[in-house]
């Protein structure tokens, strides 16, 4: 893990720290030599899970709270110099039933950070973002895709503060709560059927260990305003499907063959296809080694030197989109799964 003393960085604040990629936040940066990393959600129970988990870490404080309450945040960023801002709705359905709730949490939520940040001087302020943003159908990635241009635009009100913002933005996390691959798993314990949306669909997948890894290397190379693009692999949802039944129907003692897969259809608003970078964005975005780096489109308002190392290309010849790229082999998909333990983590 990194070294954040180098860079002057002894206090984290993680919101949603109570999450998949919060909690993933937590062990990676307690490898590090960060002397302090503030807890921040408003899920009660899980945060007391998670004071139990660290009682002997005294590094790990925990709040209690909700990013719409403008005045706590106020509070516990007094002294932080970084913010990793994972807290969101994130449910598509569940948002669409329920808009006011996500535009204050989302949005609102996130000018709420902002605000907070600029008060206590914070040093870096680090929003993750999602693929649901390029080009949004629905409430929840419209709300996301408001929160990095609010990110994005508050780096041209800073005035005399250091604070940086930026963005991260990535894909489906494969073995969080809410993916498909506990979905999978439970059907198949439970003798199918599997259900699959459309045989078509593709997407960008990745293990919340490196999207975390992802989020923290951003943070170190932000500069404000960008949003970083992780490169992810490909695969199709039905190879998935095919390789977890393949592993998995054997320990619940079925025979793979006698586990059906059903095709139901895709939901409403759902793309068969995932979008990371829009053919917008690709016309101000250059290449790293581990990532994208997207430019503001009002790149002169900001009069920033956007330098980095291990740069591989300045230019894009095409956006990045999941139906476009080069999807794994079935063979390579399971040993993706066996080598990150994926089944395992959601047992």
């Amino acid at each position: 893990m990194q070294s954040f003393s180098n860079e002057g960085i002894k206090c984290i604040l993680i919101t949603g720290g109570a999450g998949t990629v919060g909690k993933t936040l937590i062990r990676q940066l307690l490898l590090s030599d960060i002397q302090e990393i503030r807890i921040f959600d408003n899920n009660e129970t899980e945060l007391f899970y998670l004071t139990d988990e660290y009682r002997g870490e005294s590094r790990v404080v925990f709040f209690l709270g909700d990013v719409r309450d403008r005045d706590k945040l106020i509070k516990i960023t007094r002294g932080v110099d970084v913010i990793f801002h994972t807290a969101a709705f994130k449910h598509v359905i569940l948002s669409e039933f329920n808009p006011f709730d996500v535009v204050q949490t989302n949005i609102n939520g996130t000018q709420n950070i902002i605000e907070a940040a600029l008060t206590n001087n914070v040093g870096k302020v680090i929003f993750t973002s999602s693929d649901k943003a390029v080009n949004p159908t629905n409430v929840m990635g419209t709300s996301k895709l408001m929160a990095e241009k609010l990110i994005t635009a508050a780096n041209t009100i800073r005035y005399d503060k250091k604070t940086i913002f930026s963005s991260t933005r990535f894909g489906n996390v494969l073995g969080s709560r809410g993916s498909v691959v506990p979905i999978f798993k439970k059907q198949i314990k439970n003798g199918g059927p599997v259900t699959l949306t459309d045989n078509r669909m593709t997407r960008f997948v990745m293990t919340v260990d490196e999207a975390v890894g992802l989020v923290v290397e951003s943070s170190l190379i932000a500069r404000g305003g960008e949003v970083f693009v992780t490169k992810m692999p490909v695969i199709r949802i039905s190879d998935l499907a095919d390789v977890m039944i393949d592993i998995l129907a054997p320990m619940y003692g079925y025979k793979p063959d006698s586990i059906k897969i059903i095709e139901i259809g895709k939901k409403p608003g759902e793309k068969l296809y995932e979008e990371l970078m829009s053919h917008e964005e690709m016309g101000r975005a250059i290449e790293l080694k581990k990532l994208f780096v997207i430019f503001p489109a009002f790149r002169d308002l900001y009069k920033i030197d956007y330098t980095y190392k291990d740069i591989v290309s300045y230019a894009l010849e095409n956006p990045y989109i999941s139906s476009d790229e080069p999807y794994m082999s079935k063979e390579e998909l399971r040993a993706y799964i066996l080598k990150h333990r994926l089944v395992e983590e959601v047992c």
